[in-house]
């Protein structure tokens, strides 16, 4: 049992069982054993690998897309370059090198990292250099915000629920003889629809956080990119543990591997469009990156000697591979010309 499993089992003793979103934030953000506050968890050593390790056509791409929504919206001498859960600052370092190409644009950014985890933003420091570091998105000042969320909503904690005979009951974690296990709450309140059995989940923290960021884009303009695993009103269990590239038992072995849950775009959608802005329909992320360039820019790389560009392309767009798996999604002020690669979602969201 590792440290963290004894821990939540004592709790659990104490206290009665767990919601999944206990769970999972204690896994991942114990501030001795959690996961992400103990470990380099990225690349091939790591137990996952994100799109911007994979290449630097991915970040590089990205930085251009939030450098044309910049201009396009008046080239502010002034603004937020943002990023929440950053990991190494691989993709910041990416986006800034290839924003270096747009006039006057890395001179008005102000460099932000909302990270909580002291043990990556020392990772962070030593990758980038003059970087604010923020606890929560709440904390980001009042002006404009450009942000990248790359595989961020994945790891918010979600709560599950579990329809019943009696109505829905939400799923938590308890004590079996040797460990934890998943049971069922008394039956509570959700204005659902579903069959015996069927499972959704909630993820209250990431609208609220959305709320935030579009609410700071209306206020003060900019825009914000989504990148994720995930789907539209989806149903049904995604929450997952990987470890050492590969999947486990995500009650196995606490504090030792990366927690997620697929994210659902729609409510995020719902979120930003209720705050006053204009939000894309989630696209896949193959043909997001191939709309900006990525095939040309691989080419060009392989000709100055990336042997690995085109097999890193491949990755990052095919169908087979991150090309599906992974969706875009876009935030911008109402009126703003779109964010590049993005069509206005229409305000019921009935075209997603």
């Amino acid at each position: 049992m590792t440290p963290l499993a004894e821990i939540i089992v004592q709790r659990i003793r104490a206290t009665g069982p767990i919601t999944l979103a206990d769970y999972m934030e204690l896994c991942l953000l114990h501030p001795s054993f959690g996961y992400y506050a103990t470990r380099d968890p990225f690349g091939k050593g790591g137990d996952f690998i994100t799109a911007p390790e994979i290449s630097q056509i991915f970040g590089e791409l990205c930085g251009l897309s939030l450098a044309q929504s910049w201009t396009d919206q008046g080239s502010p001498a002034s603004f937020t370059l943002a990023e929440p859960g950053p990991g190494r600052g691989t993709l910041m370092a990416d986006m800034l090198r290839a924003m270096q190409a747009v006039p006057g644009m890395t001179q008005a950014a102000e460099v932000t990292l909302i990270e909580a985890s002291a043990h990556l933003r020392q990772m962070q420091r030593q990758r980038l250099d003059q970087v604010r570091h923020l606890k929560n998105i709440e904390e980001l000042p009042n002006k404009p915000l450009f942000m990248m969320a790359n595989e961020f909503f994945d790891a918010l904690p979600v709560r599950q629920f579990q329809r019943v005979e009696t109505g829905w009951a939400e799923r938590v974690v308890g004590l079996k003889e040797d460990g934890l296990r998943m049971g069922l709450s008394p039956p509570v309140d959700l204005p659902r629809e579903g069959r015996i059995g069927d499972i959704v989940e909630d993820c209250p923290a990431a609208v609220a956080i959305m709320a935030t960021i579009a609410g700071r884009i209306v206020a003060c303009g900019g825009a914000a990119i989504v990148v994720d695993y995930g789907g539209w009103n989806g149903f049904g269990d995604t929450f997952q543990a990987v470890r050492g590239h590969s999947s486990e038992d995500p009650l196995a072995n606490p504090g030792e591997a990366d927690l997620t849950a697929h994210v659902d775009f729609a409510p995020l959608a719902a979120a930003a469009i209720r705050a006053g802005a204009a939000v894309s329909r989630p696209v896949y992320q193959g043909d997001w990156l191939l709309s900006l360039g990525a095939e040309a820019r691989a080419r060009r790389l392989y000709e100055a000697g990336d042997k690995g560009a085109l097999d890193a392309l491949r990755r990052l767009t095919d169908g087979q591979e991150m090309g599906h798996l992974f969706k875009a999604m876009a935030v911008w002020p109402k009126g703003a010309p779109p964010v590049p690669g993005f069509d206005e979602l229409n305000a019921d969201a009935d075209d997603a």
